[in-house]
Order: structure tokens, then sequence, then C-alpha cells
């Protein structure tokens, strides 16, 4: 087992990362608030994993809710489930929420969390390899509007994060792929030598070879880990932990939630960057062909949804997070390893860099 830490001070919190470690003990309870809690899983992950949380938990009295598994139920009329059942059995400020699941399992409950009595503890235990090396750590919650995803949410730290590699045997091939495009990510915007490494072991990866995942989600929780504890608010450089997104949010927004999956999304919204990267002159042709063999390879999409026009995109695009003054801003790429955020371009050029990636259909 490998322990990080997410250092923020009196917040800071550790991330687990090895096999097995569901059904421990040692890993949960020294985290929990008081002597409550509340698992919050889907009715995917609950059947396969819910019963080895609740024999860590042993006797500690703990109630359970399923919600339902998709993108599509990341929304607050979902999420007052959880606080409909909280009120209904009594919680109190004390009590600690186990996000027990993917992506939207863990931004939902974390989001609870935050709102529940103006805050409550919560603990991550991811089950995808998407959110065991990005969703998990850094304490962004949140849900998605029918406008703009993610869009409503807050920054909330959990207590601890527990990544037991092991559940990834039961991740399909598809959601595999989606959490490596995060993975290539890291590579991308802060390490080239990473990004090397996975050049080399890709097929291990999609092989599920457990050295090799441990190796890609420690590396790649221990950057974000260090980007978060520079920036944990986003006001400056972990807003480059975003390359690829605000394309890949237009694609998981116009395409209909659920329909491409997150990862998916942010793997041709990167490609996107890389193209229009190159046309602004910061990208060499080379380095955009190293980028899009290796999501290729990963079994990614290159190509954006049919469904979506460059007008679409750039409406779609106009609601993100990093505008700034009714500007939009981007992250984009000066090199492999090298990346900015910039609202500095010309409007016709982002236009002709989305016209470039659709004419690939």
């Amino acid at each position: 087992m490998k322990t990080l830490t997410v250092d923020l001070g009196e917040r800071s919190y550790p991330i687990y990362i090895g096999r097995g470690l569901l059904g421990e003990p040692q890993r949960l309870l020294p985290h929990l608030a008081g002597r409550r809690a509340m698992i919050v899983s889907n009715e995917t992950v609950a059947p396969l994993y819910l019963e080895r949380v609740r024999e860590a938990l042993g006797e500690v009295p703990h109630d359970v809710v399923v919600l339902p598994d998709g993108e599509r139920y990341k929304t607050l009329e979902v999420m007052n489930r959880i606080f409909d059942q909280l009120l209904e059995r009594r919680h109190d400020r004390g009590t600690t929420l186990i996000a027990l699941g993917g992506g939207v399992i863990g931004d939902i409950t974390g989001f609870a969390a935050a709102c529940y009595q103006r805050g409550v503890a919560f603990i991550q235990i991811p089950t995808t390899l998407l959110a065991q090396v990005d969703s998990s750590v850094g304490g962004k919650t949140g849900v998605n509007h029918p406008l703009g995803k993610n869009m409503i949410g807050a920054f909330y730290q959990p207590r601890c994060v527990i990544a037991d590699t092991d559940t990834l045997n039961t991740l399909d091939d598809r959601q595999l792929s989606a959490g490596i495009a995060e993975v290539i990510k890291y590579g991308l915007i802060r390490d080239e030598a990473f990004l090397g490494w996975l050049e080399e072991n890709m097929e291990r990866l999609l092989e599920r070879d457990p050295e090799a995942l441990g190796y890609a989600i420690e590396r790649s929780c221990r950057i974000k880990a260090e980007v978060v504890a520079a920036d944990e608010r986003e006001a400056g450089q972990r807003a480059l932990l975003n390359l690829g997104h605000t394309f890949g949010h237009a694609i998981e927004t116009g395409a209909g939630y659920g329909n491409w999956l997150h990862g998916e999304a942010v793997g041709t919204g990167m490609s996107m960057a890389a193209e229009f990267s190159v046309r602004l002159g910061w990208l060499d042709e080379a380095s955009r062909g190293r980028v899009d063999r290796l999501l290729e390879r990963a079994r990614l999409p290159l190509i954006p949804p049919a469904e979506l026009t460059v007008e679409r995109f750039l409406d779609l695009m106009a609601v993100d997070k990093k505008v700034l003054d009714g500007r939009l801003r981007l992250v984009l790429m000066k090199g492999i390893g090298q990346s900015l955020v910039t609202g500095d371009f010309d409007p016709a050029s982002l236009r002709a860099a989305i016209e470039a990636c659709l004419s690939r259909r």
C-alpha cells in the first residue's frame, strides 16, 4: 500500500492506494467524525462492494442510500434523496458520509456533505479508475445543470481517500479507457517522463496489470495532490488540471449526460486542445501526433459527436467555470508536459480549430 498526503494544513488528508483496502477497518474508522455514518452508493457498485464497507464499519451505526447509476442522475433532485434519508434517520453534525462508487457518486456525496447542516465529514472510496486518479482527490464536489456540467457545487475536502485497486477488476473496458484519459492528462500538463512511461506501458494498463495500474494511480494522485496543495480553489495553476475539459464538457452536455463518458469527452477535448495549440504556433505537429496516437491506443474517441455544430460548441463552451469577465479561457499546450491557461486568442482562430476537428468526421 502507498500513502500520499494532500497537504492543506489542518485539513490535510491521506490517499491510500493498494489492493484489498476496501474491507480494512483501520483505513476507514480513524477518519470518521463521530460514531455514525451513511454510505452512499449506486445500483451497480452496491451489489459488488457495499457489504465489505459495512463489515469494515463494524458496530458503527450506519444507514445506506443507493442511487441510480449514471451521469444523467447527477442532479439536485437525486441528491435530495440523500438529504431525505439523513433527515428521516436524524443524522446530526457528527455523522460521516461515505461515497462508494465512481465520480458521480463521489461528487454528489461530497456536495451533500458540504450542504447538510452546513457541513459534515465525508470519505471517498472510489471504485473506478477515473475517480481514483482524479475526481476523488482535491475536494471538487457538485452536480450538473441542463445548461452546464458541474456548474453547481462547492470545494469541500474529504477526510481521506481509499483507492482499492482490486475494484478495477470489475470495471468494464470502456470505463477503464475513460479513466486512462485522465491519467494521460497528467503527463501532458506536467510530466513528459510520465507520458513516456504511458507510451511504453499502455498495453499493460489496458490488460489491467496490477503493478502498472498501481504506478499510474500513484503518479497521477501525486501530481494532483501537489497542484491542489498549491492552489486549492483554482485561483491559478489548478486550472491546468482542466486540459481538454472545456471542449469535453461541451461534448457531454451537448450529447446528453451519460451518452459520452467523462473521460471519453476529455480525451476528444485534449485532441481538440492540441489542434488549437498547433494553430496558435505553440505546439508542433509531431507533438500533436504523439497526443493523438496515445489517445487512440487508449481506445478513446478523437472525433466529436455528429450532433454538435461549431455554433453549438461555442455556445456550450461559453458556460464554463474558467470564463472570466465574459472572456473564455482555455487550457492549452506549449509542449508535452507544458500547459497554460489563456484567453489570449482570436475567437476566429478558435472557430477554425473546432471546424477542423469536426471535419475529421
